[in-house]
């Protein structure tokens, strides 16, 4: 069950037996796309690298697995977008340029990369933080925006929006290329992405 406010989340203890490492965003997509088209069920993961480790407190020091470890449920995401359809653990974007267009930036994890995308997103709530970038929104302003996500200072903008949604679906104007947890997927003109709460154990 997706965590609540002011609940404990996980546990401590050994590394499960059967846990895989897991060392970049890629990995993890890779392993979870793999499984879930075969219908497997997902086997803990060890998290060695990656935006979804940093955003649970992760350091990426293996010698950490030898002992006790934080052993947390999270959720993931399945997209489908025309007629297609994948899974993503960190985030999806989708985009055309980042200085011109709209910019839909879908969050499980708060970060990407060295950006703070959406400091209020878990993990493990059940939600997915949904942050969509105004078309009319200026060069000027997407620069200084860009320049502030390090430390989360994008928001408030009135051209930046943040909702938390279960479920969130979307058409484009134009056919617009979609990442999902950074390695490049389809070009699409829509896309509904749905949260499938407690679908993975990690483990830092």
């Amino acid at each position: 069950m997706p965590i609540s406010k002011g609940e404990p989340w996980g546990d401590v203890g050994p590394l499960p037996p059967d846990a895989q490492l897991v060392r970049s965003n890629r990995e993890l997509w890779e392993l979870i796309g793999r499984l879930r088209a075969e219908q497997r069920s997902l086997p803990p993961v060890a998290l060695l690298g990656g935006d979804l480790m940093r955003s649970v407190g992760g350091s990426g020091d293996a010698s950490r697995l030898a002992g006790d470890v934080a052993r947390m449920p999270i959720d993931i995401a399945r997209v489908e977008a025309d007629g297609q359809r994948a899974w993503f653990a960190a985030h999806l974007v989708a985009r055309r340029s980042w200085w011109a267009g709209s910019l839909v930036a879908v969050m499980n994890a708060e970060h990407h990369g060295r950006w703070d995308v959406a400091p209020r997103a878990h993990p493990n709530d059940g939600r997915l933080d949904v942050v969509s970038v105004s078309e009319a929104m200026s060069v000027r302003d997407r620069g200084r925006a860009r320049s502030r996500l390090r430390r989360g200072a994008h928001v408030p903008h009135p051209s930046i929006e943040i909702r938390q949604r279960e479920e969130y679906e979307t058409t484009f104007q134009r056919p617009t290329r979609i990442w999902l947890d950074g390695v490049s997927w389809i070009t699409a003109r829509s896309m509904c992405v749905i949260v499938e709460p407690d679908a993975l154990v990690v483990c830092v």
